[in-house]
């Protein structure tokens, strides 16, 4: 079997890696920048670190805010619009998931206008053309947008998220810099680092998983069960390696896939607007317990990273039980929620949730075949 990794061409690491940009920026010949970011990282000035950078280098740039969280369609025409209108040849995108979501579609259909239809990206569009250069530079330990091939959209008509996926998307340049996340409020570290969390499991456990995803994947687990509660609390030290486990995990899954703590987590977000990675800390573990007999030894490996003793030596049944008892406690001791309730789900939504779930791309990379029944009595179980 063919196995394809695909990573950004250059990523900058550590406290103050944001200082590179604009030598970057120069080096490479481009003449003017378009910023993607949202409205509260300007007015905490977060996005501020970056375009003073650009300020003092004389750098000539325009800001785009308009993101929302869970980005709408219409963001990203408004966004290609307005990038056209400033005659840059640079993205910038500057934020979590959905300014840097937003900025790989703006990215891809300026390159690619025959697809200015934005639900034709959904799942592998045919573009031809690499999107416009994007240099990425996350504020949250979580998605990995900046080196993973994919986005999500929210259609808010449909109320449905999709996930779109095309290694074209991919930015050219990643700067993974702790300060720029340092500010973010601990609600946002934990969802954040629970979704950073989710994608190594799920990419750990796919069908596609192979030895070097598998590298990534076990040792991103490893640094957030250790990192990610100090990490929320503010430690400097923790937040570094938070930063680097969320971006490692990207490496992997990005290649390999997802599964159906994804695919049932995306509908959540397209119904109510519920954050991902509450979501999938509210999905994870029930998600794990389903799909546990199908994974052969892995969960032992899952247990091993969280610190479980004698998880190698242990029956096979009781080291499952442990690595889902152990994410379940983590998530816990975090002070996440445990229920859809808490997050705005509503009972009668159920079954057109679970319907939403099967047909979401990520759900395909589940180790355990789901059918649409099954999948409604896991919301249910955790409703």
């Amino acid at each position: 079997m063919v196995q394809r990794m695909i990573w950004n061409q250059t990523a900058f690491f550590g406290p103050g890696a944001i200082s590179v940009i604009p030598g970057e920026l120069t080096r490479r010949g481009f003449r003017k920048a378009f910023v993607v970011s949202d409205a509260v990282l300007i007015e905490t000035g977060v996005t501020g670190h970056v375009t003073d950078l650009l300020d003092e280098a004389g750098f000539p740039y325009e800001v785009y805010s308009n993101v929302q969280p869970n980005p709408p369609i219409e963001n990203v025409q408004a966004g290609v619009k307005a990038f056209a209108d400033a005659g840059a040849d640079v993205l910038i995108g500057i934020g979590g998931g959905s300014p840097q979501d937003t900025c790989k579609a703006i990215g891809i259909i300026t390159a690619n206008p025959e697809f200015s239809d934005v639900r034709s990206l959904e799942g592998v569009a045919a573009t031809k053309h690499p999107a416009v250069p994007i240099i990425a530079v996350p504020t949250t330990a979580g998605t990995a947008s900046e080196t993973t091939i994919n986005y999500v959209i929210t259609d808010t008509e449909q109320k449905r998220k999709f996930v779109c996926v095309d290694p074209h998307d991919i930015p050219i340049m990643a700067v993974v810099d702790p300060e720029m996340m340092s500010s973010a409020p601990r609600g946002l570290k934990v969802s954040t680092g629970l979704d950073a969390l989710t994608h190594a499991i799920e990419g750990y456990i796919t069908p596609g998983a192979f030895e070097l995803s598998d590298m990534f994947h076990l040792k991103a687990i490893q640094l957030i069960a250790k990192a990610l509660p100090k990490s929320a609390d503010g430690d400097p030290k923790a937040a570094n390696q938070m930063a680097m486990a969320q971006y490692i995990a990207g490496m992997g899954y990005s290649n390999v896939g997802l599964g159906l703590v994804h695919g049932m987590s995306h509908p959540l977000g397209g119904f109510y607007s519920a954050p991902h990675g509450v979501a999938n800390g509210v999905l994870l573990a029930a998600v794990m317990t389903y799909n546990a007999d199908f994974t052969g030894e892995k969960y032992r490996d899952i247990a091993d990273a969280f610190g479980v003793e004698d998880a190698y030596t242990m029956p096979l049944a009781d080291a499952r039980k442990a690595a889902v008892n152990a994410v379940t406690k983590l998530a816990h001791d975090l002070g996440n929620p445990s229920t859809l309730r808490e997050i705005g789900a509503r009972e009668e939504d159920l079954h057109a949730l679970a319907e939403a779930a099967m047909a979401d791309v990520c759900t395909a990379g589940n180790p355990r075949p789901a059918n649409l029944e099954e999948v409604e009595a896991l919301y249910r179980s955790v409703y």
